[in-house]
C-alpha cells in the first residue's frame, strides 16, 4: 500500500516556504527603516515621496549645526563612559555566576537581569528621585550611571554565554604551573573570552547611545543626547535633518552588528565550533 507522507521540514517545499516567510518578515521589519534613507537626500523641505531631487543639504545642516553636533558629542561621551563602566562590572558578575553553584544562582541572575525586563520608565523615575537627592540629576555623571544600570545586564548575558564554552581546567593548569591568579586571568582567561567581552561592550555602547527615556528625565540642556534631540525635533518642528541623523544611526548600527558577527565567528573558531 502506497502512503503519501506530508512534507517535512527538510523537504524542498517546506524549505522554500520557510525562506519566503522569513523574507517577508525581514522586509516587514527592515523596509520602514530603509524608507527614511532616500528622504535624507531629498532636496525638498517636505518629508514626502517622490523626492524632488538629490541633495546633501540636510547632512550639511546636520554637521554645521552646533546643537546637533553637541548632541552627537554627548551621546558618544555618555555611551563610551557607560561602556567603560558596564563592561568590567558585567564581566566580573558573569565570572562570579559561572563559578557559583548555590541554589541562589537563579535569584541572582534574575536580579542582575532585572533592568532588561522592568519597563524603562520605572528605572528612569527611580533614578530621577534618587539622583535628585544626591544632586546628580541633570548631570553627565548621573546620566552615565543610569545608562550603566541599563547596559550592565546585556554585558552579563553575553559574557555569561561566552563562558559556557570555556574549559575551566585551563585555569587550574595555569595555577599548577606556578602562575599567580592575576597572571592566570590576564594570560589565560581574558584572551579566551575577549571576543565575548568585545561583543558585550558593543551591546552596552548601543544600549546607551540609543536610550531616550532616561535621557528625558535626567539630562539637562547641556546633556541633551542625539536620540533626545531627534525626538524634540519631531515633536517641535519636523526638519529633514532628522532623516540624515537617522540614516547615520542606521549605518552605525549595521557596522556594529557586523563587528558583533565577526566576533561571534572568531569565538566559534577559537572554541572549535562551526560558525
Amino acid at each position: 500500500m502506497n502512503v503519501t507522507l506530508p512534507h517535512t521540514a527538510g523537504s524542498p517545499v517546506a524549505r522554500s516556504a520557510l525562506y519566503v516567510f522569513s523574507a517577508l518578515v525581514l522586509a516587514f521589519l527592515v523596509l520602514p527603516i530603509l524608507a527614511i534613507v532616500p528622504l535624507s537626500f531629498n532636496s525638498s523641505s517636505f518629508l514626502s515621496y517622490p523626492i524632488a531631487g538629490f541633495s546633501l543639504r540636510w547632512y550639511e545642516e546636520l554637521i554645521g549645526s552646533s546643537g546637533w553636533m553637541r548632541a552627537v558629542r554627548n551621546s558618544v561621551l555618555v555611551a563610551a563612559a557607560t561602556t567603560a563602566l558596564a563592561t568590567p562590572l558585567g564581566t566580573l558578575a558573569a565570572l562570579g555566576l559561572t563559578r557559583l553553584s548555590s541554589s541562589l544562582k537563579p535569584v541572582l541572575i534574575a536580579l542582575l537581569l532585572a533592568p532588561m525586563f522592568v519597563p524603562v520608565i520605572i528605572v528612569a523615575v527611580a533614578c530621577y528621585f534618587l539622583y535628585a537627592q544626591l544632586g546628580l540629576a541633570h548631570s553627565m555623571v548621573g546620566l552615565v550611571l543610569a545608562h550603566t544600570v541599563l547596559a550592565t545586564p546585556f554585558v552579563v548575558l553575553v559574557v555569561h554565554a561566552s563562558l559556557q564554552g570555556f574549559d575551566a581546567t585551563l585555569l587550574r593548569a595555569g595555577a599548577s604551573l606556578g602562575a599567580r591568579p592575576v597572571t592566570v586571568v590576564r594570560r589565560v582567561l581574558l584572551p579566551m573570552i575577549a571576543p565575548g567581552m568585545f561583543a558585550a561592550a558593543i551591546f552596552a555602547f548601543t544600549t546607551s547611545f540609543d536610550e531616550i527615556v532616561v535621557a528625558m528625565l535626567l539630562s539637562g540642556v547641556e546633556q541633551k543626547t542625539l536620540p533626545l534631540k531627534m525626538f524634540e525635533g519631531v515633536r517641535d518642528q519636523i526638519s529633514p535633518a532628522i532623516t540624515a541623523a537617522a540614516t547615520l544611526l542606521v549605518l552605525t548600527s549595521i557596522v556594529l552588528l557586523g563587528v558583533v558577527e565577526a566576533l561571534r565567528r572568531q569565538r566559534a573558531r577559537l572554541f572549535g565550533r562551526p560558525a
